[in-house]
């Protein structure tokens, strides 16, 4: 079994992001999944599980996290060819994409007022837990997941629901503000 599951997360505007953090950010979230997919590919045996992380952000595409969100697409594209690629072998690739969880990297820059409200944005109204990460990553490691492959799975009490909702709305305001102006 692998768990790939180290990352860092540059919250800036893309046109501050300097090359140096790019790189580094690079090298640690795609250049190392890929290194260790790879030696996977020659160590796991028959029945084998790859679970690697993502984040549900790359589903959202909010501001500050392009470089984050570009390299954890990566991680989701790694694990559908790979999928592909240990065909035969009865080996699942698969991601699992946590939405707000109370980590370090959560909590760095965020007041509590901030912390509350991200809290209540999903429907079940609450930050994920380190818990709701593991189990999930534990059920697609063992023997009740293995008809389970190729899948990004985002675990985020329902956030994506929201927020698409709240896109298609916002959409639909800027779609009806526009019929109203005069073009010239």
């Amino acid at each position: 079994m692998l768990v790939n599951n180290a990352a860092i997360m540059p919250v800036k505007p893309n046109v501050e992001i300097e090359t140096e953090l790019f790189e580094r950010t690079f090298a640690i979230n795609v250049r190392g999944p890929f290194n260790t997919l790879r030696q996977a590919a020659n160590r796991l045996r028959w029945g084998g599980r790859i679970v690697n992380l993502s984040d549900t952000s790359v589903a959202l595409g909010l501001p500050m996290y392009a470089v984050y969100n570009a390299l954890k697409a990566a991680v989701e594209a790694l694990t559908k060819t790979l999928a592909n690629e240990f065909r035969g072998k009865n080996i699942t690739v698969n991601a699992v994409a946590p939405g707000l969880t109370p980590t370090i990297q959560f909590f760095n820059g965020k007041d509590k007022e901030q912390i509350v409200h991200f809290a209540g944005m999903a429907p079940l109204e609450r930050l994920g837990t380190p818990e709701d990460v593991a189990n999930l990553v534990a059920f697609l490691a063992g023997p009740d997941g293995g008809w389970i492959n190729g899948q990004t799975i985002r675990s985020n009490g329902g956030l994506e629901l929201v927020f698409s909702f709240q896109v298609r709305r916002y959409r639909i305001h800027m779609a009806t503000l526009l019929v109203g102006l005069t073009w010239v």
